[in-house]
């Protein structure tokens, strides 16, 4: 159907009203993809402010719509004429205002296979059956007249639905993440044929705009850059060198002590090909930061801490340098998802992590306009390409994404007494061929675009990825006691006899899970596979099988394109056997295990 906009109507954008979803401004940089342009909205914006556009995107959030908070809409919007596209809390949100009916219902995160009832108009030119991603914990149970089920999954019988006669639609799932198969197929069909909106070419010129916004934003001062030596920091310091010129910008790379194993001198490296070396000075902080981090396990509390002692590491630095804040801007590489997960796009949102960049000191500098963050609108797929733009190396923009925080996260700990890893007997019963372990240890996950803090269930089974993805969806969808799946790879004790000890974050530590991370990324370079993954966490789990005194390596590789959704990475098992095989050498490591979960429901890092 090609649908005729009215001449007032600007029939080249979409308004997309933000509720509180992670993946909001995704939307938005989907639609700029397919060459639409789009302008985003909190819940509050009036009818009028929207009337002129030629369709309306709802998106998702983390509320349930009977919740006495729930975020809603101006019911007018929905009396302009405008086609209107809902999407998770947005397609149960434009139901229930319309007199559907929306209650709790069978959670689904990840991956599930969506069945088409009826594969014209917003599903056309997609097949009948095609994998989308969920996170959704309610459902719809019952659509008002006029209201028609478009499509299902196995869970959830009202997946999809449309009112065709007043063009409103809601879909379940999300179809701006990467991980949808059709999703742009989706936004393309509510865009141009159901709201007749004239594609765009993509506009040139991404790199001279971001130049340009530097400058402007400088204003003559210069830019006083933490380099973490990931892609995102060091691709924003050499951008604001091209804009401002090498003598305007000045970086820092802090040894925080929770770096990788030979991270500085790779930096080195890579900047010395980017002509940037001389503009480069390398602080060792390690022992400022380990000493502050001493005994901490909770994850918020280490993520605010680093934040924190960066922000006087760095008025130190500025100190000793001779830079003043009336001359000068902090310079950071703070990208989306950055903002996003930290819960800083928009009241409704979800805090899942607060990253070191969004701590309440970095927030005072910015409410005082001495913050500069050129890629903050961007995702990670396009600072890589950004990257490669302005000419840095493609080991460079290539690189695994690592936190700012570094080894601290991935570097779990525990306070109490011991605790036995329990057998979890639902699951051999559920899963033939399957045993399942409770770890009582907890990590963070994002379900329903709010954030869980849950337990970890260990599988003893067979290596087999799909039949591993299918256990772990179904597992995190049917019980609110686990965010994240497991298997077992090596173990030098019994699953059975394995408990949890007490540990907290220490120099020992850390040195112990930077050589088991040096490991993996030495075998994933024998084996030729670094460009098989997006990213690939190493973390470091109290769980002894031993004695009582070794501990756990959780391999964490993950395929994304952007970190907002991922899935598990799906490595040759002798790769993941020989790195197994070798981190287990070390008398101080007990077992190895392989994370399959995807995210949602779990996020890529463990903290």
């Amino acid at each position: 159907m090609n649908i005729r906009s009215t001449p007032e109507i600007d029939d080249s954008a979409i308004a997309v009203i933000d509720l509180g979803g992670q993946y909001c401004h995704l939307i938005g940089r989907r639609l700029r993809d397919i060459g639409v342009h789009s302008e985003i909205f909190d819940s509050q914006v009036s009818s009028n402010d929207v009337a002129k556009f030629a369709g309306i995107i709802l998106s998702g959030g983390p509320q349930s719509v009977y919740g006495k908070r729930a975020p809603t809409i101006d019911p007018s919007i929905l009396d302009l004429g405008r086609p209107v596209l809902g999407i998770c809390y947005g397609h149960q949100l434009l139901a229930k205002m319309k007199g559907s009916k929306v209650a709790k219902g069978r959670p689904e995160y990840g991956e599930s296979m969506l069945t088409l009832k009826k594969g014209d108009c917003l599903f056309a030119g997609t097949p009948p059956q095609q994998t989308v991603w969920m996170s959704h914990g309610d459902s719809i149970l019952e659509l008002s007249p006029g209201m028609e089920p478009l499509a299902k999954t196995e869970t959830c019988e009202i997946a999809a639905y449309g009112d065709l006669s007043r063009k409103l639609f809601g879909v379940q799932f999300h179809p701006e993440v990467g991980h949808t198969q059709f999703g742009s197929q989706v936004l393309e069909n509510f865009s141009l044929d159901i709201c007749g909106i004239r594609k765009q070419r993509h506009s040139a010129g991404r790199v001279e705009r971001l130049l340009e916004g530097i400058r402007r934003r400088a204003a003559g001062r210069s830019v006083f850059f933490f380099v973490s030596g990931g892609v995102d920091s060091t691709v924003a310091f050499a951008l604001c060198a091209q804009a401002l010129g090498r003598e305007r910008v000045l970086g820092v790379y802090v040894d925080t002590g929770l770096m990788r194993k030979n991270e500085t001198v790779e930096l080195s490296s890579l900047l010395s090909s980017a002509g940037l070396q001389d503009r480069l000075k390398v602080r060792d902080e390690s022992g400022r930061f380990l000493a502050a981090l001493e005994g901490e396990t909770d994850p918020e509390k280490k993520r605010h801490i680093i934040g924190r002692l960066f922000v006087k590491v760095q008025s130190d630095a500025m100190r000793e340098y001779g830079i003043d804040g009336e001359h000068w801007l902090l310079g950071q590489g703070t990208i989306y998802p950055d903002t996003v997960e930290s819960g800083g796009t928009n009241a409704a949102t979800a805090l899942i992590k607060t990253h070191h960049n969004r701590c309440e000191e970095v927030r005072t500098l910015m409410a005082g306009g001495r913050v500069i963050e050129p890629l903050s609108e961007y995702y990670k797929d396009e600072v890589r390409s950004i990257g490669k733009e302005i000419g840095l190396a493609d080991k460079l923009t290539g690189r695994w994404p690592f936190p700012g925080p570094g080894l601290a996260i991935r570097c779990l700990g525990r306070r109490g007494q011991r605790q036995a890893v329990q057998v979890d007997r639902e699951v051999a019963a559920q899963f033939k061929g399957y045993e399942g372990f409770r770890f009582p240890i907890r990590s963070v996950g994002v379900q329903g675009d709010g954030r869980t803090y849950r337990e970890a269930l260990a599988l003893r089974g067979p290596l087999v990825y799909d039949r591993l993805a299918d256990l772990s969806s179904k597992i995190c969808n049917s019980n609110r006691r686990y965010n994240r799946v497991i298997v077992e790879i090596k173990n030098k004790g019994d699953l059975r006899a394995g408990f949890v000890i007490p540990a907290t974050l220490n120099s020992a530590r850390i040195e112990k899970l930077r050589e088991a991370d040096h490991i993996v990324k030495t075998i994933m370079e024998e084996h030729d596979l670094t460009n098989q993954v997006w990213q690939f966490p190493t973390i470091l789990i109290p769980v002894s099988f031993v004695g009582g005194e070794g501990e756990t390596v959780v391999l964490r590789p993950v395929n994304s394109e952007d970190g907002m959704t991922a899935s598990f990475g799906r490595l040759p098992e002798v790769a993941i056997r020989e790195i197994a095989e070798r981190i287990c050498q070390s008398p101080l490591i007990d077992a190895v295990f392989l994370d399959t979960t995807n995210k949602p429901p779990a996020t890529i890092e463990w903290e």
